[in-house]
Formats: structure tokens, sequence, C-alpha cells
């Protein structure tokens, strides 16, 4: 028979309170092979861009392809923003407080990075 300290315990429920509360996964996990098929089919146009430079072919080709590969990782940027703001944001406005305005913050500032490039 195990006796429990009644001392330990105000103790035990201040640490948990303490605690920071468990992260939920990023917004992107529950497509996370889906994201990472889409990056390697995307290396796959960086490393045919390399064999056009290797093989001398047409500049306006090579551009194209520039600009098809650009065009893919825009369109992932937009895509993981997307799941940014509709998990990791959304998760810290119900929380409310601090966190929620960092993140929007940090949302903000990411979105300002990809109209700039």
């Amino acid at each position: 028979m195990t006796v429990h300290s009644t001392e330990a315990l105000p103790a035990q429920e201040q640490l948990s309170q303490e605690l920071p509360k468990p992260t939920p996964p990023h917004g992107y996990t529950a497509r996370k092979d889906a994201h990472l098929k889409r990056l390697r089919r995307i290396e796959g146009q960086i490393r045919g861009l390399q064999r056009m430079i290797d093989e001398d072919q047409y500049c306006i080709d090579i551009l194209t392809q520039v600009s098809a590969a650009t065009s893919a990782l825009k369109s992932f940027s937009l895509e993981l923003l997307d799941e940014h703001l509709n998990h990791c944001v959304l998760h810290a406005a119900e929380h409310g407080g601090q966190e929620a305005v960092l993140k929007v913050q940090e949302a903000s500032a990411a979105v300002a990075r990809l109209v700039r490039s």
C-alpha cells in the first residue's frame, strides 16, 4: 500500500501548470507525404535545368523551365502558407494572448517575403 503525501500534491499541480502546453503538429503534417512528393518533383525540375545547361541547350528553353520551377515553388509556398494560417495561426488565435499576436506578425512577415520574391 502506497501512502501519498498531501504536501507533494500542490507542488505537482503547480509544476503541471507551469509546463508549456504540447504544440500541435504543424499545419502541413496531414499532407506531409504529398508535400514531399511535390518537392521531389520540383527538385527534378532543378536537376533538369542543370542538365540543360550542361547540354548547352537554347537560352529561351532554359528560361521557360526556370519559369516553371519558380511557379511550382510559389504554388507550393502559397499552399503551405494557407495550411499555416488555417492551423498554426488559427490555433494561436483560439488561445489568444501574446502567442496569437506573434503568430499573426509571423504570418504577415511570411506573406511580405512571398510578395517580394
